[in-house]
């Protein structure tokens, strides 16, 4: 690979449409993402979806893309209708079961699967401990961190065992907010001990049995770091995620574009600064012109010797592992098949299952 291939290896990015447009593939040309993200935005029906996947994935032919959705079940979902529909995490948590946990994400999985996707980005590993929570809440589990290790876990589970990445959210967690770090950069002051009894619990756990990916937190921690949001901060990332935790998995930031990004640092300041933290994948969901401007900013770095291109290549090295795990050998999807794998009567029936498990727990 030349330096612009590692670097945009180093990119997930979302986009506009239900087919490539040609934006897109003149960005695929001279930047050469290693993801996508898709949202119900570029989503129409089973078929459709398996059949942008496949035009996708011919985008980049040397290396397989990281094509992923968030698929939480519940109100953050992004699968049109003709998918099963589950409840969010909140009802998986009040069911209690991790048999449950587990059958929600293999029957996710096998439905991602069969229209290409291969990451999904749950599970929630936040502990809902602040009930007037704006963005988690019902998202995850519960307030109690062992159920939400031991779900979290399930989810996890149930996901990479049947062929898909799991990435846990939003590393260290965004259970105890009080602001929606898509509009505003929040803070959690509690003390190092609190946040590794509550808080980094269900991703420790979670790391230590073969998470693929972590999703970091556009939120500030002062025990952890006085100054910076822990997307951007060595001090949470390399010295707490990577030494301390020894998590070996993909480290993707949050949309850089959420306003307690964007409404701090420049796109471009924000790309490299992640990448120094230690993130591996830097996500941009929307605007094509911060899109290149920040891949733009990362190669200019990278020649002008402000960003190490060893730090960039041990950060391919690692996306280039799980892709040669996870995505390898690739083959295209068959959008018929995918159109008769979704949405079964038995598929239904286990989301049916979690919907009664978890009402009658609040009887």
């Amino acid at each position: 690979m030349n330096l612009r291939e590692k670097i945009g290896q180093l990119f997930m990015l979302g986009f506009h449409g239900t087919a490539p447009s040609k934006d897109l593939r003149d960005l695929f040309k001279a930047y050469h993402p290693g993801g996508v993200i898709l949202f119900s935005r570029n989503l129409e029906d089973p078929e459709q979806a398996a059949h942008l996947t496949n035009a996708l994935q011919k985008l980049a032919p040397k290396m397989p893309l990281l094509i992923s959705i968030d698929q939480e079940g519940g109100r953050v979902a992004r699968l049109p209708k003709g998918f099963t529909l589950f409840p969010g995490q909140g009802a998986l948590g009040q069911a209690g079961t991790a048999p449950l946990a587990y059958a929600f994400a293999e029957v996710t999985a096998r439905e991602l699967r069969a229209i290409g996707v291969n990451m999904d980005l749950t599970p929630v590993l936040d502990v809902n401990t602040n009930p007037g929570n704006p963005i988690i809440g019902d998202r995850a589990f519960g307030p109690d961190p062992e159920l939400v290790e031991t779900l979290g876990l399930a989810v996890v589970a149930g996901l990479q065992d049947n062929g898909v990445l799991a990435c846990g959210k939003h590393f260290p967690g965004h259970g105890d907010t009080a602001a929606d770090s898509h509009k505003e950069l929040p803070t959690v002051s509690h003390a190092i001990d609190r946040l590794r009894d509550i808080e980094l619990r269900p991703f420790a756990h979670c790391f230590a049995n073969g998470l693929a990916a972590v999703m970091t937190a556009h939120v500030r921690y002062p025990a952890l770091d006085p100054d910076t949001p822990a997307t951007l901060s060595p001090a949470i990332l390399t010295d707490l995620l990577r030494a301390q935790l020894h998590f070996q998995g993909l480290v993707l930031t949050d949309d850089l574009e959420m306003h307690a990004i964007i409404d701090h640092y420049g796109i471009e300041d924000a790309a490299i600064r992640a990448l120094r933290a230690g993130a591996d994948i830097l996500l941009i969901c929307k605007d094509h012109d911060r899109q290149v401007a920040a891949m733009e900013a990362v190669y200019r770095a990278v020649k002008g010797g402000d960003l190490p291109e060893l730090l960039v290549e041990h950060a391919v090295l690692r996306i280039l592992e799980a892709k040669n795990r996870w995505l390898i050998p690739y083959a295209p999807v068959d959008p018929k098949h995918a159109a008769e794998c979704v949405g079964t009567k038995r598929h239904r029936e286990v989301a049916q299952t979690i919907r009664e498990a978890a009402a009658q727990a609040t009887v």
